[in-house]
């Protein structure tokens, strides 16, 4: 019961976090898993992989809320999730291969380094100004790609690398951030399948797993974050998020320490 708790809180916040930000709420997802599987014994072997192929699953329904705030606010820029969508999937799949290959102790501090990254990137707002109109399909595709590989290897929503590219290509940041949220939807997908399929008879895996995807936390952080996801995207466009986001990078700054020291 006391697990079924703390899921619960865990997808408060990532609810609120895929609203605002226009992340799928993997940063704060992934290590927080790690943590409790690690201090309950829970997947001993491969408790990264479980947390990782969890969160994946949980941005499914988390992308879903939050994509459906936004495109009632009209922001959500269709043509470009089009674009951008084949790649993602490819790329999302390759990187569920990608982490399975990876020992856990590796994959810990591969993620590790991810936030740390993101907390600089969100705490200093290095955003790329704006220098360019969107390229054409074709790199739209391979964009797409890279954002699905890195994005499964670290169970995210890949915001935090949609946003920064659209802006680059002079989309507003309302709208990529409207856009990030949508492609959350195909990244975590075609990611949550690879590692249900990558994951598939480990033996060291808890009952009420699929693959790398465990049940009762994906339920307590579903439920949870599909009701506070389109408080976030309507907070995002009434609340000063610039404040907000130096608050959330010091919280990342900190998920990412505790995940690098184990």
């Amino acid at each position: 019961m006391a697990l079924i708790s703390i899921y619960l809180v865990l997808g408060v916040f990532a609810g609120l976090v895929a609203g605002l930000f226009g992340v799928g709420g993997g940063l704060i997802i992934v290590p927080a898993l790690t943590i409790l599987f690690e201090r309950y014994g829970i997947a001993s072997g491969s408790y990264v992989h479980l947390a990782i192929g969890t969160s994946l699953a949980t941005i499914v329904v988390t992308s879903i809320s939050s994509m459906r705030a936004h495109h009632r606010h009209g922001a959500v820029q269709w043509d470009v999730f089009r674009q951008l969508t084949p790649g993602i999937v490819i790329g999302a799949l390759v990187g569920a291969v990608i982490a399975d290959f990876l020992p856990t102790a590796i994959l810990r501090v591969v993620f590790a380094f991810f936030e740390l990254v993101v907390a600089i990137q969100i705490g200093f707002n290095l955003m790329a100004s704006p220098h360019r109109h969107l390229p054409r399909s074709r790199v739209m595709a391979g964009v797409g790609t890279v954002v699905g590989v890195i994005s499964s290897v670290v169970g995210i929503g890949g915001g935090t690398m949609t946003v920064p590219f659209l802006v680059w290509c002079n989309v507003s940041i309302r709208k990529a951030v409207a856009t990030s949220s949508a492609c959350g939807l195909p990244i975590s997908i075609a990611g949550a399948a690879g590692f249900v399929f990558t994951g598939w008879g480990e033996p060291t895996l808890p009952a009420g797993s699929t693959g790398y995807l465990y049940w009762p936390a994906f339920a307590g952080i579903a439920a949870a974050s599909v009701v506070f996801a389109p408080l976030g995207a309507r907070l995002a466009h009434t609340l000063p998020v610039a404040m907000l986001q130096r608050v959330f990078a010091v919280f990342l700054a900190l998920l990412g320490l505790r995940m690098l020291i184990g």
